[in-house]
């Protein structure tokens, strides 16, 4: 199996952040948002990744990720020229695939579980395509899945005004090799993109088997900047307390991370927090 992870868009509900970077360059804990997808697939056994850049961010993708050796992945950059939709950029990618399964992830997701189990159960079922998907209080602002008994996705529904269920699509996608056809047979969508839901809902439409998996823990999607706030807080909150620098005369509560080279003097610190490596705090 090999990985597409898409790293291109604009990041406009970011802005003022996305002026100066990519949106998957965003760092939650001190960690950009696209490491965690890149060591979640290195941990599910998929080293081959076609990561997918734009044009104009492309160039701080490569530097962030270089050859991939301290993520634990190969990395293919595949340039895709406009953000045409999500299945436009797996279109794309598609070459690189060359036929074998792959995994779909946005490069601007977390998973607090990562996709290890996702990937064992689609090995194990085999159908043509399964997806993530997570429980939401808020079904109408996503694209939601109507899905029978027997966890086989009935049909995707974007943005409903009565949802069929409150499970949301999660930007991770399995595919095996008739994803291809799919893709070449949808057309744009009223706003002149390719969508990844309407190539999946070709699947079923063909009657291939489309399965879903459950997130069992938390997911967050952090292309806004209430999200971006809430993931830091989810993120930070799960890191061991780790004091690696150096501290004097300071008082710490609760789980803090203090990095390698820094030097904290006479401060107060309340956790959750992280502070990175080579700070000075006085």
């Amino acid at each position: 199996m090999k990985g597409v992870v898409l790293a291109g868009g604009t990041g406009s509900r970011l802005r003022p952040i996305t002026f100066s970077m990519a949106k998957q360059l965003v760092t939650v804990a001190n960690k950009p948002i696209l490491h965690y997808g890149l060591e979640d697939l290195a941990e599910a056994g998929i080293t081959e990744v076609g990561i997918v850049i734009s044009p104009q961010t492309g160039d701080e993708v490569r530097a962030a990720v270089g050859d991939g050796s301290t993520l634990g992945i190969s990395p293919t950059f595949i340039v895709q020229d406009e953000p045409l939709g999500l299945a436009h950029a797996l279109k794309t990618a598609l070459p690189f695939v060359d036929g074998d399964d792959c995994l779909m992830y946005l490069g601007d997701n977390l998973v607090k579980d990562g996709v290890r189990d996702v990937v064992t159960d689609f090995q194990e079922h085999r159908p043509n395509c399964q997806i993530m998907l997570s429980p939401v209080p808020n079904p109408e602002s996503f694209g939601v899945a109507d899905v029978d008994a027997d966890g086989q996705i009935i049909r995707l529904v974007e943005k409903p005004t009565v949802p069929p269920s409150d499970l949301a699509l999660v930007g991770v996608y399995l595919f095996d090799a008739s994803i291809v056809d799919a893709v070449d047979a949808i057309r744009p969508s009223a706003r002149g993109e390719l969508e990844i839901t309407d190539a999946i809902q070709h699947l079923i439409d063909t009657k291939r088997t489309v399965r879903a998996s459950i997130v069992k823990d938390w997911w967050k999607d952090t292309g806004t900047k209430d999200d971006l706030l809430h993931a830091q807080a989810l993120v930070i909150s799960e890191l061991a307390h780790n004091i690696d620098g150096e501290v004097i005369d300071t008082r710490i509560r609760g789980s803090v991370h203090v990095g390698e080279g820094s030097r904290i003097v006479d401060s107060d610190i309340t956790g959750p927090a992280v502070i990175g490596d080579g700070v000075t705090l006085n």
